[in-house]
């Protein structure tokens, strides 16, 4: 499984903030994290949306470079310009911004002025990213050694699909080896950055930025543990979809859920799509694994006792419907990780913790015994 650094909640609210703003009253500019070198508390693609009044919506670090970037955004307001800040925690200057963090890294933050005339402008283009279900990419130029006609520091071009591109992006002449790394990069659901060199010999630098959708989960039952369930979800930024009964459920989860749907509802399964069954019933519990693996969804998890698990195995394999080794690895029971979970916020807790670790690629395990940087794949 790829590694997903979804940042669909934060760009969500930035979205959010950005239809709210008066821009006849005051300016905004979108500050992006579009490089990384070494140790970092965010990493590309974080984002924060900065209004000229000095409030701010995301974040592009744990807290210490926000009040700068602030500075540096108005400035580029004030200009309506765009600018690259690169902020080096590496360095032993006492006055260098973010020095004794001890995060030891390279950092660069683009800030863009937004002009809400510009339909093109960065946050409309993430705008257009939310409500897709496969991985979006964006090319955002980073780096650009002199002024050109037809591009700029700060312009952010969407990739829908190669006609498309060709169309919108200005650039012709990069299309022969841009299209393939776009195409890699979605593939490979990675982001990376790539230099190029224009024919009049302007030097360019592209970051190509995949964004996934965010997870999506569906969760069968109505007792009362499912509501601190589809809260924790809620709170990671994830789609949820609750699936159950009706006439058993309190009003509040169709406000906490994005989705109440009945119990014959057929899921609609893409990548990002994972489902738990808690419905504390053995049949109907029996008969929503039975549904989900005839989909090909790559996380089930069932509620319950690792025994109550084995009398389903048992039961289909009576049946003639014997599991596949491949089936058999789609399903997590007992579900969720072993923090000695007891209450049903604590189960809900152990159960999206481990839906996360399963999209990243990550076993679960302690960071204190991890070999490797926290983020390296």
């Amino acid at each position: 499984m790829p590694f997903y650094r979804i940042y669909m909640k934060e760009i969500k609210q930035i979205t959010e903030a950005y239809q709210n703003i008066d821009f006849s009253k005051t300016q905004a500019a979108l500050a992006t994290v579009v490089r990384v070198e070494g140790s970092s508390y965010r990493r590309t693609g974080a984002r924060m949306l900065v209004l000229e009044s000095g409030e701010w919506i995301g974040g592009i670090s744990g807290g210490c470079l926000e009040g700068d970037a602030l500075k540096k955004a108005r400035l580029a307001m004030s200009q309506n310009k765009a600018t690259l800040i690169t902020y080096d925690t590496t360095d032993d200057d006492p006055y260098q911004i973010g020095v004794g963090l001890g995060c030891n890294g390279i950092i660069d933050v683009l800030i863009t002025p937004l002009d809400p005339q510009n339909p093109n402008n960065a946050v409309r283009q993430l705008q257009s990213c939310i409500d897709q279900r496969t991985p979006n990419l964006v090319v955002t130029v980073t780096g650009i050694s002199k002024a050109h006609e037809s591009i700029a520091l700060g312009n952010v071009f969407r990739f829908d699909n190669e006609a498309h591109f060709t169309e919108i992006f200005p650039l012709s002449q990069l299309n022969e080896s841009l299209i393939p790394a776009i195409k890699e990069a979605l593939n490979t659901t990675k982001s990376s950055s790539k230099e190029y060199t224009l024919e009049n010999g302007t030097k360019l630098t592209l970051f190509l930025e995949v964004i996934p959708p965010a997870i999506q989960l569906y969760v069968f039952g109505s007792n009362y543990d499912v509501y601190p369930m589809v809260r924790v979800a809620k709170e990671l930024g994830w789609r949820v979809i609750s699936v159950c009964n009706p006439a058993k459920m309190h009003a509040s989860l169709s406000e906490m859920a994005d989705a109440v749907v009945p119990k014959d509802h057929q899921p609609e399964i893409d990548d990002f799509t994972a489902a738990i069954s808690m419905c504390h019933d053995y049949e109907t519990d029996y008969r929503n694994l039975q549904m989900l693996l005839k989909t090909n969804i790559k996380y089930i998890g069932l509620l319950g006792p690792k025994k109550r698990t084995i009398k389903m195995y048992d039961r289909m394999n009576e049946e003639g419907s014997s599991l596949t080794p491949q089936q058999e690895e789609r399903i997590y029971s007992p579900v969720g990780l072993d923090i000695g979970a007891a209450t049903p916020e604590e189960i809900a807790l152990s159960v999206c913790a481990e839906i996360r670790a399963f999209f990243s690629g990550r076993d679960g395990n302690r960071l204190k015994f991890r070999p490797k940087p926290i983020y390296e794949n």
